[in-house]
């Protein structure tokens, strides 16, 4: 019997925090300058990282304890933006700082020994930022992207439908033109903080004459526009995270598009392939640490089993960081990502699995009632596990992706691909 002894022994030599790296003979002279501006920075301004709570959890049941962390967020995003630390590669007339591909990694390096961060706003930025950049007329993205980047404006993603998650090419919002407005009519789900955000950025069918996928376009919306109702959705856990979107007669001025009139899929590709690639990479503390955690607090922490599921973790946590700095890099130098950016968002997904498992086991029965912090933070992992394989494209239509665009099998059969999407059968 082969015993598995190496990656225990390994793992104990893993310190709980690794230390950002420190420069030197592997940086550039810009490098090593610009990381320790990055270190100045954020020692004056962001929060130390023992001062923030390890367990903190962003789905509250608390609505005002969930307005709050949103805000905070925001808070974070203006902070950089007012000291030339946000958007740090994107263009400067848009409000970036220009910066080479490598100066968002030591950024990210660095941040980790801090407990500041954009939260849900930096999500939406890293979706469509990239869109308005790669899409966008100049008016829109002089109109839009200042403002985004640097938190004084909000958004939300208006994707999915009741009728059209998986499938999100058949759905049914209609966008009909009125003089220089879309008139838009229908219904949106599964929309992220929308309740607290100012803006959308919305798809919706503007020809049912052609097939689904080129009958689309890409439109930004008010959330404060007359005939859009936002209603929270209350999850198990009592947080209200995701909310449904009815829309009656909503009136968009036809400016706000992004790209071109019924080729609104190309936009919407790119900012799933953000979001996916976002998901993947994960942020924060990664949630090992609090795994190590709780394996101590109730002396686990030297079982080998565990040992060996903690080993699994930290390695695919690592594993999923360096595939989204890779496709980071490769993005913001004009080129393709490297590889799709739906292997992260799978990955990901499997991790949040065991992660979840592992939580609940090592935290027992005792985690899953009352309401302290650990058993919140628990509980939170448990629901994750099943939200993060929905949420960016559900694992199922990731893995047909990869096997169809980077793998290069047989698409599935589909008897509504070319046809009109009136035509096309709907319950």
């Amino acid at each position: 019997m082969v015993r598995q002894i190496l990656v225990p022994l390994v793992l104990a030599t893993v310190p709980d925090r690794p230390p950002s790296p420190a420069g030197g003979a592997t940086e550039s002279p810009d490098q090593v300058a610009f990381r320790a501006s990055a270190r100045a920075f954020l020692s004056t301004w962001a929060e130390p990282l023992a001062a923030a709570d390890p367990w903190q959890i962003s789905g509250f049941p608390n609505n005002a304890e969930a307005r709050a962390y949103f805000e905070r967020g925001r808070a974070w995003q203006r902070t950089l933006a007012e000291h030339g630390w946000a958007g740090l590669t994107w263009p400067a007339e848009y409000g970036g700082g220009a910066q080479p591909a490598w100066a968002e990694r030591i950024f990210s390096e660095e941040s980790t020994s801090y407990g500041s961060g954009p939260g849900f706003i930096g999500a939406t930025i890293a979706m469509l930022g990239p869109t308005l950049l790669a899409h966008a007329t100049p008016e829109v993205k002089d109109r839009f992207l200042p403002s985004l980047v640097s938190g004084e404006v909000t958004w939300c993603q208006l994707f999915s439908e009741p009728g059209a998650g998986s499938d999100l090419a058949g759905l049914a919002t209609r966008a009909v033109r009125d003089g220089d407005e879309w008139v838009v009519d229908g219904q949106k789900v599964w929309n992220s903080c929308a309740q607290f955000a100012d803006w959308g950025f919305m798809l919706a069918r503007t020809d049912p004459d052609v097939p689904k996928h080129r009958g689309i376009t890409f439109l930004l919306v008010d959330m404060s526009s007359p005939g859009i109702e936002v209603r929270p959705l209350v999850q198990a856990n009592g947080s209200a995270h995701f909310s449904e979107v009815f829309m009656s007669d909503v009136r968009i001025p036809a400016g706000q598009v992004v790209g071109e009139i019924h080729g609104g899929w190309g936009p919407a590709r790119t900012v799933l392939s953000n979001e996916a690639a976002f998901i993947g990479r994960g942020g924060g503390a990664p949630t090992s640490d609090r795994l190590r955690d709780l394996a101590s607090a109730n002396d686990r922490r030297e079982d080998p089993i565990v040992r060996q599921r903690l080993a699994a973790i930290i390695s695919r946590e690592k594993l999923q960081a360096l595939m989204g700095q890779r496709i980071q890099s490769s993005v913001r130098n004009g080129h393709k990502p490297p590889f799709d950016p739906a292997l992260t968002k799978v990955m990901a997904a499997g991790t949040r699995v065991m992660t979840g498992n592992l939580a609940a086991e090592l935290a027992g029965p005792a985690a899953m009632v009352g309401n302290d912090p650990i058993g919140n933070w628990v509980r939170a992992e448990v629901v994750n596990r099943f939200s993060i394989s929905i949420g960016g494209g559900t694992t199922e239509v990731q893995k047909n992706n990869l096997a169809e665009r980077s793998l290069g099998l047989p698409r599935e059969p589909g008897i509504d691909r070319e046809k009109a999407w009136k035509d096309v059968p709907r319950s």
